[in-house]
């Protein structure tokens, strides 16, 4: 049995929420953060969620890890096409992190800045890796945890979807256990609270809406970016 809990927010800064996020049929689940001026960020996103969600109702989605690769590898080309039909509109693209819950293990693919969590037995552990240069960076050694976190070109992405005509997706399977919580969010709540409070709402049996709970968090802070989140609790029934 899942309980699902979702929220996105404009923040408190910027004019436009170039965030889109997917609750869909068979437990799939997406956040797309959106990048590109003129509105293009947001157009992008929406484009996203749209192909995956079409997918998924058309019935022909396999919902393992090659599938879920396939449904990125879908709205890249989609926002591509879009580009190459609407020039002004060239170099627009999102980030993209899909889960999908199934009967023994969750699947999940991934590329850009936004995460996937997991919440086990106490452990908050992040699935996915960033794909921005200074990730790269963190894990090549040249720079400290501590300059990572100020550093000036934190938000400079490597991968993204739908900028180029072919993308590179992780993907990954992890066996489910009861009462695994996972959470899949932007930057613009990562950026803005810490993961001891994150997983403090997490883990809070009184709390009704933990993604929504987060967003506040994240407004809160500073709100400096769009803000989303989504909570997925699984428990055996």
């Amino acid at each position: 049995m899942l309980r699902v809990s979702q929220a996105t927010d404009i923040g408190l800064v910027r004019e436009l929420n170039e965030d889109s996020i997917l609750v869909g049929p068979k437990d799939v689940f997406v956040v797309a953060d959106g990048m590109g001026g003129h509105v293009a960020g947001e157009i992008a996103s929406h484009i996203f969620t749209a192909t995956v969600e079409n997918r998924l109702s058309s019935g022909d989605a396999v919902l393992d890890q090659d599938g879920l690769r396939y449904l990125v590898v879908d709205g890249n080309e989609a926002i591509y096409d879009c580009t190459k039909e609407n020039p002004e509109k060239s170099g627009m693209g999102t980030t993209a992190t899909i889960l999908h819950i199934g009967e023994r293990s969750a699947f999940w693919a991934h590329v850009g800045d936004s995460r996937l969590y997991r919440l086990r037995k106490g452990e908050l552990r992040q699935i996915t890796n960033d794909h921005t240069y200074v990730a790269e960076l963190l894990a090549n050694g040249s720079i400290s945890a501590d300059e990572a976190a100020d550093h000036p070109n934190k938000n400079m992405l490597l991968r993204a979807v739908g900028v180029d005509p072919v993308v590179k997706v992780d993907t990954g399977e992890l066996a489910l256990r009861n009462g695994d919580t996972f959470l899949l969010c932007s930057d613009g709540l990562t950026n803005m609270v810490t993961l001891p409070a994150i997983q403090t709402i997490l883990e809070a049996v009184d709390c009704q809406d933990k993604a929504e709970a987060l967003v506040e968090l994240a407004k809160a802070g500073g709100g400096f970016d769009n803000i989303s989140a989504i909570v997925v609790e699984y428990n055996e029934e």
